[in-house]
């Protein structure tokens, strides 16, 4: 069991992700400085609600302005039935002669609750959309940037945060920004109803408000700063949830005994997070009970100024009814839109999530120069080129300099971590070197469209995708043009082996091969990979990457699998591929056409297996070393 206090899981040593730093600038700024950097946040929702239909948008703010003028109208009428009721003369009389106005009253609150009814279904149909155009901004911003920035945990935390938080924040804001300026127009409604009845109700009115607006400013940064103080605790709490509860370290979790130390590390990990929320609760309280006091303490002196008024004969009894009304109208409204400012203030922090990771997408975006990469290409040439992952300062390659030739069958090898997966993304163009060039036919791939380089480039993962869909679409996913039948398909699936495979299924290529979906039939280590190996035949890219295809295979699997990549080294048109082997297990490589040899993101040796084994290096001793149990 872990000793106490010991972190298996990451460090505490947490850095804070470099897109909440602004985030973190703006929660610590004086609360009128981040006031004012609000309506940042309400500009984007009502720039997605215009987008999404400004028909609607329109109408929503028509309705709140008609609404509050109505709350403003209503106010005045009971002041015309006060005026009335306390005129001199019979009481029957002055109840009779205050019909008219009883109403005119009744009628602007009827007017009034059918207003705020057509709001809520103008917000009922505006919302959903304007959550659906966020969300797509979001996923088309993700699936967009280049592939690198998937290397980067700050970035895959940023979509993480902005596609769930952030989407949710922006739909919820569309509520806040309605219900806010609903209830603000009844405040302001009702204050300059008490000012139009006397000057000095509308500044005391508006006491309590700065009082109990400032509170919420307080308690909303107080959440936001809390929460970017735990954003990496809470980041690795969901980590260990996983490992602790997950399907994927199932295995070795109850194989290694694992299941004490995990549990102790998670309740830890909940001991911080509990003691941080309970701490924020007692500021929290602590602050609004500072705002509750001072609001009251102005709502108080309102009232004492419309004493004071009264006793000195400045206001009649009549207005003086209509003024407590209209005091009571403030209040309400004043609390509704505290509320809807607070509201709205915590979800703007969200929604800068939303817009910092459309910016950072963009920013991660390979630009599109409209320029098409050369077809098939007949060399491909890297000059001194150097890659370094984010975060990372050792560089995964150093100094490559080489050029493949159309029709070769290269093989990379070399140890765990000598930079030979690396370099297959960077001859292909998925990754862009960090310094040097690579070249397709005296093209530099920087400055060709990404898309028209990757249609081209086959790849076969160490570890491949479990697509939740078909068999057959798993394979046929990766040429989706090609139908799942004729020569083309047939050579994918004898060539890697999936024939069989398909064979053996319930419902042979119509078989769902997924654990997420009942009855489904989950694909083992093995079978998976037979499928990539299709997957990678059947795309037939000019350039083919197979990395580590048969790592899961068995022996008889495996040499049919190098069997078939070395017959499918001709494209459907007839001209010869690019093929590019990483592999640990060399006896299958021995008749490649190149073998290159990495150390250390290093090229240093580069031959033919016939050369190699005669010159003293690296490849002889690994050689030697693999073929010594058998010989």
């Amino acid at each position: 069991m872990a000793s106490t206090g010991e972190r298996l899981i990451g460090t505490d040593e947490i850095d804070e992700p470099e897109w909440a730093a602004v985030d973190r600038r703006v929660a610590a700024s004086s609360t009128w400085a981040t006031l004012r950097a609000m309506p940042r946040a309400a500009a984007m929702v009502v720039g997605l609600a215009w987008q999404t239909s400004p028909r609607l948008t329109v109408l929503l703010g028509v309705l709140q302005v008609l609404s509050g003028c109505v709350t403003a109208f209503g106010l005045l009428a009971t002041a015309d039935v006060f005026t009335r009721l306390l005129e001199e003369g019979p009481t029957p009389d002055r109840v009779l002669g205050s019909l008219p106005a009883i109403g005119v009253l009744v009628a602007s609150y009827a007017v009034r609750a059918l207003l705020e009814s057509a709001v809520g279904a103008v917000q009922g149909e505006l919302k959903p959309r304007v959550e659906r155009l966020a969300e797509d901004e979001v996923t088309v911003a993700v699936v967009t940037v280049d592939l690198i920035a998937f290397e980067d945990a700050d970035f895959r935390e940023l979509a993480r945060q902005g596609g769930q938080y952030g989407v949710r924040a922006v739909a919820q804001s569309v509520t806040r920004l309605s219900d806010l300026c609903s209830s603000l127009i009844a405040m302001l409604a009702a204050v300059v109803t008490a000012g139009l009845l006397n000057p000095w109700l509308a500044p005391v009115l508006l006491v309590a408000a700065a009082a109990d607006g400032w509170a919420s400013m307080r308690v909303a940064k107080l959440n936001y700063r809390t929460f970017l103080h735990m954003v990496g605790r809470q980041r690795r709490k969901w980590i260990v949830d996983d490992v602790l509860t997950g399907r994927d370290a199932s295995l070795e979790r109850h194989a290694l005994t694992l299941q004490s130390p995990l549990l102790a590390e998670h309740r830890a990990l909940c001991d911080e997070l509990t003691e941080s929320d309970v701490r924020l609760e007692r500021q929290t309280t602590v602050i609004r009970l500072l705002g509750r006091v001072l609001a009251g303490l102005g709502t108080g002196l309102a009232y004492v100024v419309l004493g004071w008024l009264l006793y000195t004969g400045a206001m009649d009894l009549a207005l003086a009814g209509t003024a407590v009304v209209a005091m009571r109208t403030a209040s309400s409204s004043l609390s509704n839109t505290i509320y809807a400012v607070n509201s709205l203030f915590e979800e703007s922090f969200y929604v800068d999530f939303h817009r910092e990771l459309k910016e950072q997408s963009r920013l991660r975006a390979r630009p599109s120069s409209g320029v098409p990469a050369p077809r098939n290409p007949a060399t491909i040439r890297l000059e001194d080129v150097s890659f370094t992952y984010p975060g990372q300062e050792k560089p995964a390659l150093d100094g490559i300099s080489l050029t493949l030739r159309r029709g070769e069958v290269v093989a990379l090898v070399g140890s765990n971590g000598s930079g030979k997966t690396t370099l297959g993304k960077v001859l292909t163009g998925l990754y862009l070197p960090t310094s040097g060039r690579v070249y397709w036919d005296d093209v530099d791939v920087a400055s060709v469209d990404a898309f028209s380089l990757h249609e081209q480039v086959a790849v076969i993962s160490q570890e491949p995708t479990r697509w939740p869909m078909t068999a057959g679409n798993s394979i046929r996913i990766g040429r989706l043009s090609r139908p799942s039948s004729g020569p083309q398909w047939t050579a994918a699936l004898a060539n890697s082996g999936a024939d069989e495979v398909l064979d053996e299924l319930p419902k042979g290529p119509d078989t769902v091969v997924s654990r997420y979906f009942k009855d489904a039939q989950e694909l083992s280590g093995g079978q998976a990979q037979r499928f990539a190996v299709a997957r990678g035949i059947f795309r037939d890219g000019a350039i083919l990457i197979a990395d580590e295809p048969t790592a899961a295979l068995d022996a008889k699997a495996e040499a049919r699998v190098f069997a078939g990549l070395r017959h499918a080294t001709t494209t459907d048109d007839g001209t010869r591929r690019t093929t590019v082997l990483v592999t640990h297990r060399l006896a299958n490589i021995r008749h490649a056409d190149r073998i290159l040899v990495m150390d250390a993101g290093h090229l240093i040796q580069d031959g033919t297996h016939t050369t190699l084994m005669q010159t003293p290096g690296l490849y002889r001793d690994y050689y030697t070393l693999q073929a010594t149990p058998y010989t």
